[in-house]
């Protein structure tokens, strides 16, 4: 069901607006998930520090992000800002919630600027270090593909990045397709 839907959707993506930039030939890698992933050690202030472009978000750097765990929602309420290319400070809410047809590392994540639900894989985490989250959809030898790097500290290079740097090319992701994502004096976090 979930695949009939994603593919729907990126009929229609394509359809009304061309083939988008970030849609590229060829598959998804299968990355492993985080085994006995915690959602609630997983929650807290997390910072972008390199990313593949992701036209559905509108930050280019200050890319911060709060994860609330609710256990009625079983899941995160997540408030994400940053600056955009024309130095506006923004903001965002939505969503991440894990499903019962995956393991609770391979959830899908839900903004208001995303035409659907979309995967969230965190494919490795220390909960306190690093977080490396893959999020790709494929269809008729086609795939978006968008990756991340998070650190529970705002900045550009260092051991998250490292360390994901390996993990993502141990799972097959391109890791040259990633960006520094600038956090410098002048960002703000507020989210």
């Amino acid at each position: 069901m979930f695949s009939t839907l994603v593919a729907a959707a990126l009929v229609a993506l394509v359809s009304a607006d061309g083939i988008p930039d970030f849609v590229v030939p060829g598959k998804c890698a299968k990355v492993a998930n985080q085994d006995k992933f915690d959602l609630r050690k997983y929650s807290g202030r997390w910072y972008q520090t390199q990313i593949i472009d992701n036209a559905y978000q509108p930050f280019t750097r200050c890319i911060h992000s709060n994860y609330d765990y609710s256990d009625s929602d079983y899941g995160f309420k997540v408030t994400t800002a940053g600056f955009s290319p024309s130095n506006e400070y923004l903001r965002m809410q939505g969503k991440i919630y894990p499903t019962k047809d995956f393991p609770a590392a391979h959830m899908l994540i839900d903004f208001p600027t995303g035409t659907f639900a979309a995967p969230y894989e965190v494919v490795e985490t220390d909960y306190d270090s690093y977080s490396c989250v893959y999020s790709c959809i494929e269809m008729s030898g086609y795939k978006a593909e968008f990756g991340f790097v998070f650190s529970p500290h705002p900045q550009t290079s260092g051991p998250a990045n490292d360390k994901c740097a390996s993990v993502f090319r141990k799972n097959g992701v391109d890791f040259a397709l990633f960006n520094d994502v600038a956090h410098t004096a002048e960002c703000v976090y507020r989210a």
